[in-house]
Order: C-alpha cells, then sequence, then structure tokens
C-alpha cells in the first residue's frame, strides 16, 4: 500500500453540495478537514435545480418532515451570506418565492387539496386564480386553471453556490483531493481510522464522514448492515435560455400537467432549469431523447414561449433515495463513521442544517434537533448506533 497521508480530524467521502457543505462548516469550527471526490460538485449536485422548497415538498405522509424542511430554509440566509463573506462570491440565492399551477380541472383539484394539507401544518401558502397566476408569471398558458403561492419556497444557484463551496473549503484550509474513494480503513478493533483511495493511499483522521450521495453504499471496508439503505433515482434536467436581459420570470413555477410534475427555476442570467424526471434506473445516468422530450412538452404546455428558447444542454444526475425520503446524517454502529446522505430531492435545501448537524457531532459527540429524529440505523435491521467516535 501506498504513502499514507498526514492524518485530520476528519475525512469526507465525497463532494457534493453536502459533502461540501459539512466539510467547510467542520472547517469553520476548527477541525482539521481532508475531502476526497474525483469530480467534485459535478455529479447530481451540477444537474440539480438548487429549490428550496419546505413548503411544496410537504407532501401527504411526509407530514414529519415539514418542521426539518422549514428549519433547514431559515437557515439559508445566513449560510449564503456567510459564505459569500467568506469567498466573494454570489451564490445566486434568491428569496424569490414559488408558484404552483395546475393545466387543468383535475390538476387544479390536486393542488387545492395539497393546499389544504399544508395550511393544516400551518406553511405559508395562498389559493390563486387563474388570472391571479397569469398576473404573477405572464407567460403563463391560457390553459391554466388556477393554483397557489408559496412565498417561502425560493431557489439558489446550484452551480454558483457549487463553485462557492470549492472555494470557501480552499480558504477555510481544507484539503481537497481529486481522488475516489474506494473503503474505509480500520484498526483491530473495527474503529474506522481513514479512506482507502483509488490509487491505493490511506487517508488517515479521528473520525470518517461518508457523503458520497446514491455512491455512499458502494464504499467498501464497511460490515453489512451499517451503511442505511440509499438508492440512486435517476433525474433528466433541460436548461434553456430565454431570450432578453434577466430571468424569464420572478418565480419559480411548478406545474401538475395532467398529473405529471413539471418545474422551470429561473437564473437571474436568464437560463431556465426545466426538471425533472423520477427513474429508478439503478446507477444509470445516460441522457434520453424521451426524457428531453417528456420534460420541453411538459413546459410549453405550462409556458407556451418555451418553443422560442435557446436549448442549452439536458444532463442526468442520480439523488441518494432513501425509504422514507428522509436524509441519515450522524453515527453509524462503527465506531468514528459516520454518514451525511440520502437527502433524495433535498439536497440543497438540506445542506445548511446537515453540514450544521455534522459540525456539531464532529465537536460535540450529539446530532441536534431537528436531524437528531432521524437517526441513521432507523431503516436497518436490528438498531444499533454507536458513538462513531
Amino acid at each position: 500500500m501506498a504513502s499514507r497521508a498526514p492524518s485530520a480530524d476528519v475525512v469526507v467521502a465525497g463532494g457534493g453540495v453536502v459533502g461540501l457543505s459539512a466539510a467547510w462548516e467542520a472547517a469553520q469550527r476548527g477541525l482539521s478537514v481532508h475531502l476526497l471526490d474525483p469530480s467534485p460538485g459535478r455529479g447530481a449536485a451540477w444537474v440539480a435545480a438548487g429549490m428550496l422548497a419546505p413548503v411544496t415538498e410537504a407532501t401527504f405522509g411526509e407530514e414529519s418532515h415539514a418542521r426539518m424542511f422549514l428549519a433547514a430554509a431559515a437557515r439559508w440566509p445566513d449560510f449564503a451570506a456567510r459564505l459569500t463573506r467568506a469567498t466573494g462570491m454570489d451564490t445566486g440565492f434568491q428569496a424569490c418565492g414559488t408558484i404552483a399551477v395546475g393545466l387543468d380541472a383535475s390538476d387544479r383539484a390536486a393542488i387545492d387539496q395539497l393546499l389544504e394539507f399544508q395550511r393544516g401544518l400551518g406553511l405559508d401558502a395562498s389559493r390563486l386564480s387563474a388570472s391571479e397566476c397569469r398576473a404573477l408569471v405572464p407567460t403563463l398558458s391560457p390553459a391554466v386553471r388556477g393554483g397557489a403561492l408559496m412565498p417561502g419556497d425560493h431557489q439558489v444557484d446550484n452551480r454558483r453556490l457549487i463553485l462557492s463551496l470549492i472555494e470557501g473549503c480552499a480558504r477555510a484550509g481544507v484539503t481537497l483531493t481529486t481522488e475516489r474513494v474506494v473503503s474505509v480503513a480500520s484498526d483491530t478493533k473495527g474503529a474506522a481510522t481513514g479512506v482507502v483511495t483509488e490509487r491505493g493511499d490511506t487517508v488517515a483522521a479521528g473520525t470518517v464522514l461518508l457523503a458520497a450521495g446514491a455512491y455512499t453504499p458502494k464504499i467498501g471496508g464497511v460490515p453489512e448492515g451499517v451503511v442505511p439503505p440509499v438508492r440512486p433515482v435517476k433525474g433528466h434536467a433541460v436548461r434553456l435560455r430565454a431570450p432578453g436581459d434577466g430571468p424569464a420570470f420572478a418565480r419559480t413555477v411548478r406545474g401538475l400537467v395532467r398529473g405529471r410534475h413539471c418545474y422551470l427555476v429561473p437564473r437571474a442570467d436568464g437560463s431556465v432549469v426545466v426538471g425533472a424526471t423520477a427513474e429508478e434506473r439503478g446507477y444509470d445516468t445516460t441522457v434520453q431523447a424521451g426524457a428531453v422530450h417528456s420534460l420541453l412538452d411538459d413546459a410549453r404546455l405550462l409556458v407556451p414561449t418555451v418553443d422560442e428558447w435557446e436549448y442549452l444542454e439536458c444532463a442526468a444526475g442520480l439523488r441518494p433515495g432513501s425509504p422514507d425520503n428522509a436524509p441519515f446524517v450522524g453515527p453509524t454502529s462503527v465506531p468514528r463513521l459516520a454518514v451525511a446522505t440520502g437527502h433524495y430531492r433535498n439536497g440543497f435545501l438540506l445542506a445548511p442544517l446537515t453540514a450544521e448537524a455534522i459540525a456539531t457531532y464532529l465537536t460535540t459527540g450529539a446530532v441536534p434537533p431537528p436531524l437528531d429524529a432521524y437517526p441513521v440505523d432507523r431503516h436497518l435491521p436490528a438498531a444499533r448506533t454507536g458513538s462513531g467516535r
């Protein structure tokens, strides 16, 4: 085996939005951090739309998640401001709100039903008529039957944020190595001591954090039944550019199109992210023509002027899905081994909350609320979580 790298307080395996945020926050607390990823920020985080949607992501059967989503959203203004002060870079955070619209009567009825559910949870959402929807977004199709306004749902430019986090980590002293972690190293008692890279190097650390998104279960060296069940959920997203200067419209549009979900997220530079599919296809990230056609067809039914926009790209990423659509953040039953994965559709929304929880755990040994309500072993047989330190 090749040379052993200098030890750190924590080594982070994975450089998506969660891993980068956790590394940066840990470094802010005075910890020495080493992060490894073959292409930091270029996985699912680069494909994502960057929606921060505590209201529209609160859906039937997931009532307990609402508190977590709201707590995460409340941290975003300070998180973005601190990162900008540390780097001088704009993250693209916008407190813009979201408008949800339905294309036909059944879509409208579904939105009304969800609206009542959200109001029952105390969330800020109000019903809109068809004309009120078009007053807020004039380019909406005349076929839109109405919708709802969620002023507490915002967005961040995912790619600007990723670049800011990479710069923030560098300025905070995080060691960043562009190599893939293949396994966790351990001592004779089974405690994690570091990670082994694809080149055979060992990076030693006091704590190992597995934050490789959907690829977390593929990291070896961990006993069976320790890493929580995370699966890849493929998502296509299309990027377009509207003509003229500035954003295509002022708010994120989330639409129901004959029962299918579609969203359009406007950026300050005039680009628009259209998404996203949700496909159970394993670790496949190829871009498929049918997915592109479906997204563009639904987008143009909501906003007909899409036909005149410039096509920029389509990409596919893998969301880390969990059985209950809630993340796994905290220690495992292996001493000194922790995880931060399973964020599914809400990696960007939950990134500051997750980073804060990981940094607190690393410095105090405890995962703080509200993430303490979602223990890492909740879906494992014979649940037994150790100290992890």
